[in-house]
């Protein structure tokens, strides 16, 4: 699956086993990372001897990018991969790597703390492991549980709270130091929580997107809901009885610099919708506009000037800007760094195979309802009929037998 991002003034971008990333601003050599020509797992690690994969310590992957993060000042990323490699880069000037090391179970979410000495990776079994920034060669640490797959995970900007989504529809605030200790938790989704995101200006307030197609705005400390919006009641265009019974699903939420705009970003459909934060208005999360994309875009966000970039699965036009000007989200198709990071971005993009850039990671994961009684019912009067059946064939076989014996009486 394709996604991308910003660090500082590099864009980046991992589809497939690679993580690109090219400066938008100078001519600077584009940074490549391919994980299938990477450090590979020693036969004998302390991750093996507690892995729960079925207990195969010579386990390989397919070396696919799974999730990437980048520090709050832009100077360093993590990424994980289909083969359980944790990898730390430095970018400044220049790309470094600074560390490869191995996580027990494939990751779902990675963040960085706020003062950039750890970094949270999320699993598919529940846990949440801490892996020490300033000692890059050291092991994770099992920090918390759920019981259930975490599919998003955040931290308050105090750094004093580690948030996490699961599988089953809960969010849960816990306390960095001490998880354990949990604070509270923001319940209301009828479906997996799929996005998480403490905008930008608004410390205290949590945005969560879930497969129900609703967007929620919560106050994380108290666990209290402030507001939510259900994606299709604002659509401009009523959906058909089909596309009824398919909520959309939600699978990135990212704010601008200033936190003045959110962008929803749903699995599989081709507008995204755009959200204002207003702190003292009495809609604190009101709908602004929707931006129809020419396709459904694979991946969004924005960059550090506030523009919306979006990556679609195109061969002649992959990348879009928009700016927002005059209340409206305009595409920018001049844009002298969208025409430089293009340039470059096409010859990477024209290798990947189609399959790689549209891989979905969510649709697994909708509950899957039972009707049993309607079954019951079915087979109940399936049984009744069959019963009915036996008893005329019964009647009729008796009837049949009655009919010699009177003839034989009256001669």
């Amino acid at each position: 699956m394709a996604a991308v991002g910003f660090c500082g003034e590099w864009f980046i971008f991992s589809c497939d086993t690679k993580f690109t990333a090219i400066h938008t601003k100078q001519a600077r050599e584009t940074f490549v990372f391919d994980c299938s020509a990477a450090e590979t797992r020693p036969k004998h690690t302390k991750t093996d001897n507690n892995n729960s994969d079925g207990g195969a310590s010579e386990e390989t992957g397919s070396d696919k990018v799974l999730a990437f993060a980048v520090s709050p000042s832009g100077k360093l990323v993590a990424l994980t991969d289909d083969t359980k490699r944790l990898v730390l880069f430095r970018c400044d000037d220049s790309w470094q790597q600074i560390s490869v090391r191995w996580v027990v179970r494939r990751c779902t979410s990675l963040v960085f703390s706020q003062a950039e000495d750890e970094v949270l990776v999320a699993d598919k079994s529940g846990d949440v492991y801490s892996f020490s920034v300033v000692e890059p060669q050291q092991d994770g640490e099992l920090k918390m549980g759920h019981l259930s797959m975490v599919l998003a995970v955040t931290m308050s900007p105090n750094d004093k709270y580690v948030i996490t989504a699961d599988r089953d529809e809960k969010i849960r605030v816990s306390h960095l130091r001490s998880p354990y200790n949990i604070q509270s938790f923001c319940l209301g989704h009828q479906e997996f929580v799929s996005a998480l995101l403490v905008p930008s200006g608004h410390p205290h307030w949590l945005l969560s997107g879930s497969g129900d197609g609703t967007v929620k705005l919560w106050e994380y400390e108290s666990g209290r809901r402030l507001q939510s919006w259900d994606l299709e009641e604002l659509e401009e265009t009523p959906s058909s009885e089909d596309d009824k019974e398919k909520k959309p699903t939600v699978c990135r939420i990212s704010s601008s610099p200033d936190g003045r705009h959110v962008a929803v970003q749903c699995e599989k459909a081709s507008t995204v919708q755009f959200f204002t934060l207003d702190q003292e208005g009495e809609e604190k999360l009101a709908p602004h506009s929707r931006l129809s994309l020419p396709l459904c875009p694979l991946d969004t966000t924005f960059d550090p000037d506030g523009r919306f970039w979006a990556l679609m699965d195109s061969s002649d036009s992959p990348l879009q800007i928009y700016t927002h000007r005059q209340g409206s989200w305009q595409c920018d198709a001049e844009s002298p760094e969208l025409n430089r990071v293009t340039k470059t971005f096409k010859p990477h993009w024209e290798t990947l195979q189609a399959s790689a850039r549209i891989a979905t990671s969510f649709e697994h994961l909708h509950k899957v309802s039972f009707d049993n009684v309607s079954v019951y019912l079915q087979k109940k009067q399936q049984r009744l009929e069959e019963q009915q059946q036996k008893r005329k064939k019964v009647a009729q076989k008796a009837n049949g037998n009655k009919k010699p014996k009177k003839e034989t009486s009256s001669a």
